[in-house]
């Protein structure tokens, strides 16, 4: 048996709940991690998900932000923030055991105006989750980290390379702080599988980028060694990009034997 694990940027649960519960449905993955929320978790739609037979992990914010994990075997939560930010009330890391596998879902920050201290706090959350990842390494066990990345590692992730290459998602400090994760020893899985350009899990809502094909690839799926040993395959499912109200993201995903 092969273990389904999902990352999906909703862009409003509330917004989007009759796509993500049809898609849960469709798709059945057996972890899903979720990313910008945008409500506390007294807003979540708890009943909606739980009755598809998911236990629950939610770290809310109002209106922005916000990261879950669903999982159809029991959630052991560790943590619900990125370690080194006793400052950083956004809500954009929660990690658990589930099963003997170690899941986290990630939602790194934009960082755009690059001139703003958005980018300069992209990259400090950066650097410390970098920090964290490697002593996730120094357990030996297999460890997925799942989520909007916010970074185009490369100029086939991302449909105007010229035109995107001031933006933060793909800047040098950006892409080198991810290349730095799998330097550590950490396993880019759609990637493992799927090669080329227009491998895209983002489509702006502006200027038709959906029909154009004018996406970026910025949600990813980082193994462990551990996990990476384990993986089969590994894809993105554009159809729900195509639905009515969609988010801007597509789920991604990948299986692990």
């Amino acid at each position: 048996m092969a273990t389904k694990i999902a990352t999906w940027n909703v862009n409003s649960i509330r917004a989007r709940l009759p796509n993500v519960t049809a898609w849960l449905t469709q798709a059945a993955p057996d972890i899903c991690v979720l990313q910008e929320l945008k409500c506390e978790e007294a807003q979540f739609p708890r009943a909606e998900i739980e009755d598809l037979g998911y236990n629950l992990a939610i770290i809310g914010q109002k209106t922005y932000n916000g990261v879950a994990i669903l999982a159809k075997a029991p959630i052991e939560v560790e943590l619900r923030a990125l370690p080194g930010g006793e400052d950083d009330a956004q809500a954009r890391y929660v990690q658990a055991l589930i099963g003997g596998l170690r899941v986290a879902s990630i939602y790194l920050p934009n960082g755009n105006p690059v001139e703003t201290d958005k980018f300069a706090y992209k990259l400090a959350w950066m650097d410390r989750l970098a920090a964290h990842a490697g002593t996730l390494l120094a357990l030996e066990e297999a460890t997925v980290l799942a989520g909007d990345y916010n970074v185009c590692p490369a100029d086939e992730d991302v449909f105007d390379p010229q035109g995107f290459a001031g933006d933060a998602l793909c800047r040098p400090e950006s892409r080198s702080r991810f290349w730095s994760l799998l330097n550590q020893g950490w396993t880019d899985a759609l990637r493992l599988f799927r090669r080329g350009p227009h491998v895209y899990t983002y489509w702006d809502y502006q200027a038709g980028a959906w029909p154009k094909d004018h996406g970026l690839r910025i949600d990813h799926l980082l193994l462990s060694p551990q996990a990476a040993d384990r993986a089969s395959d590994a894809d993105v499912d554009r159809r729900p990009r195509g639905q009515e109200k969609a988010s801007d993201h597509t789920p991604v995903w990948c299986l692990l034997r």
